[in-house]
């Protein structure tokens, strides 16, 4: 085996010990891999932070570069990176032939916020320190030190915030990341001096912010107790249940699972990683467009008492129009469960070119012509009739319903709002709608072979018929996104509307969106909740009273356990290459998640 093969392997399972991607562990490995962390925490110092940049804040106001100066374990670094925010990876190594590093200053005028890695022995070289001299006067710099602390000296005129870990190992490679943004907290001062202005006891302190990304004995759980869900994500796949599975599992804000398993299709040709992107289906319901209803509501734009017809003029003379708003967010206005608009598609009404009469893409080579939605699908909807009023009846017309009000409120169209408010300041950079404009196909979970309606196999594009008709944007489907963005936004529900230092929602409305509001249901607003039914064991046998969240028809399932501070995200492509009922058949996603409540619970005792 050559060495740089040998370096990878290990690579990948020291960055194991964050991500839980690969490689066996037990619980005694982990408690001396949280020792090293704990280590490395310890020896870690933050400096220059008197205009207190850190933890970073305000993401969507930035755009990240990271720039690879030689420091041996930049992948992990900048992986860790991007577990909080879309930060670009900029090598120097093109460069190292020039005299200066004016080139590679150039590359950056487009960044606002610049991550450095250097060493101790990079830190006495003149190119190296003139360009990052230089680049701090035109860019909010941070610099991340590795190695021995007299390398500070060489950064005595420098201002911008300085994390120094007297470590250069993985491991500290990827606690740093997590110092910047949040995930861990600063805490230590320098024990001794190194120049005239990094004196002793030099050093500021943080609070912790955002997720961390650790070893499940670091929220006091066996990792040997989790081995379970991998048994189950394994025994989906080779029941034909999915393809493939993507699971994270946060505790107490510390992100302690994240494993993937399978491929993106039968055929084994992609492999399944953490960061792929998945269709979210009916997630998108309370990823999307439940918290729109909650920011409007907070600012007394939406009320959620008042009619229907108040908010959309289409709407007054329908059998909707007195219907308000509670009863949609509570799937109790009476509306018709669904509507199968693909099956009122004719020759005629689509093209498999573009053009101006058929300008709404619906997969690849598949347009459907001008006004389809606005002409057809949405009267029909607003027409239809009203049955099961009071009663609950899960509808997908609602969150149309609730969509339309929300962008007459908001003026402006819902995939925009949701990325404006809450996915860039969050740092959800791979979640939103229409991913094909932003993504490689490859780095999206394709599902459905569509041979019915579309003729294709569906990459990026919604497999919901009646979202990919109007768009691919729509307020009950049509959302992709990750693992770790969902753990990202769930964690902020689990904290009652604040992460990263910023507040998105008063408590108040969390609780309220959150908790049971219906006298005929299960059911909050917008969110799905625990099944007092003991019967029907849902979300799990083990879920308790407190439970929210939401499942999606593409196989998603998210939910958060305030009692036992879980964060619990489930990712698969059962609808690939067909729809199948295996997944539920064989109970997968309630039984990953009482392995997991059985591996928090037994920590407890």
């Amino acid at each position: 085996m050559n060495k740089n093969k040998l370096t990878g392997i290990i690579a990948l399972c020291v960055t194991a010990i964050f991500t839980m991607s690969a490689c066996a562990q037990d619980h005694k490995q982990n408690e001396n891999r949280l020792k090293n962390i704990n280590s490395v925490v310890n020896s870690s110092v933050l400096l220059n932070n008197q205009d207190w940049f850190i933890p970073v804040t305000k993401l969507a106001e930035k755009k990240f570069a990271s720039i690879n100066l030689g420091f041996d374990y930049q992948v992990s670094f900048d992986s860790l990176l991007n577990k909080y925010a879309d930060v670009k990876s900029l090598s120097a190594k093109k460069y190292a032939d020039s005299s200066t590093y004016n080139d590679l200053a150039d590359d950056l005028k487009y960044y606002t916020t610049i991550i450095i890695t250097i060493t101790d022995q990079l830190a006495n070289d003149g190119k190296t320190l003139n360009f990052i001299n230089d680049v701090a006067k035109h860019k909010q710099v941070i610099l991340a030190v590795f190695g021995n602390g007299k390398a500070l000296n060489s950064f005595d005129n420098l201002s911008a915030p300085i994390v120094w870990s007297a470590q250069n190992t993985e491991e500290a490679a990827m606690v740093v990341p997590q110092i910047i943004f949040g995930g861990i907290a600063a805490q230590q001062t320098l024990s001794k001096g190194y120049s005239g202005k990094y004196t002793v006891g030099s050093g500021y302190k943080t609070a912790v912010t955002r997720l961390k990304y650790t070893v499940p004995e670091d929220a006091g759980v066996n990792t040997e107790d989790l081995l379970e869900v991998d048994k189950i994500a394994k025994e989906a796949i080779a029941g034909k249940a999915t393809p493939g599975v993507v699971v994270l599992v946060a505790k107490d804000g510390k992100v302690i699972y994240n494993k993937a398993f399978g491929s993106h299709t039968y055929d084994n040709t992609i492999a399944d990683k953490v960061t792929d992107i998945f269709d979210l289906a009916s997630v998108t319901k309370v990823t999307a467009t439940t918290p729109t209803v909650m920011r409007l509501v907070e600012q007394g734009k939406l009320k959620l008492d008042t009619n229907i017809g108040y908010y959309i003029p289409k709407a007054r003379n329908t059998p909707m129009n007195n219907i308000n708003v509670r009863e949609v967010m509570l799937h109790q206005a009476g509306f018709i469960p669904y509507i199968p608009f693909h099956n009122f598609v004719k020759e005629g009404d689509y093209s498999r070119d573009s053009s101006a009469a058929f300008p709404t893409k619906v997969a690849d080579r598949y347009y459907i012509k001008k006004g389809f939605f606005s002409d057809f699908m949405w009267p029909k909807m607003l027409n239809s009739p009203i049955k099961t009023r009071g009663s609950y009846v899960y509808s997908d017309i609602s969150m149309y319903v609730m969509q339309d009000i929300v962008e007459h409120i908001s003026q402006k169209p819902e995939e925009q709002y949701v990325i404006d408010n809450f996915y860039s300041p969050l740092g959800m950079h791979s979640t939103g709608y229409l991913p094909r404009n932003r993504f490689a196909k490859e780095q999206i979970v394709p599902t459905e072979d569509d041979q019915i309606f579309r003729k294709t196999l569906l990459e990026g594009y919604v497999h919901d018929q009646g979202a990919a008709l109007k768009g691919g944007v729509a307020g009950h489907a049509g959302l992709f996104g990750s693992a770790n963005d969902l753990a990202i936004y769930y964690q902020l529900m689990l904290n009652k509307g604040t992460y990263g230092g910023e507040q998105y929602f008063k408590p108040e409305t969390v609780e309220m969106f959150t908790t049971k509001q219906s006298n005929v249901s299960r059911r909050g607003l917008g969110f799905d909740r625990w099944d007092p039914d003991a019967s029907k064991k849902y979300p799990s046998e083990l879920a308790s009273s407190q439970t929210f969240g939401h499942t999606g028809y593409t196989g998603i399932g998210v939910w958060v356990d305030p009692s036992r501070g879980l964060v619990y995200i489930f990712l698969s492509n059962r609808v690939n290459p067909t729809v199948s009922e295996n997944l539920g058949r064989m109970n997968i996603r309630p039984r990953i998640q009482d392995a997991i409540n059985r591996a928090i619970d037994k920590g407890r005792k």
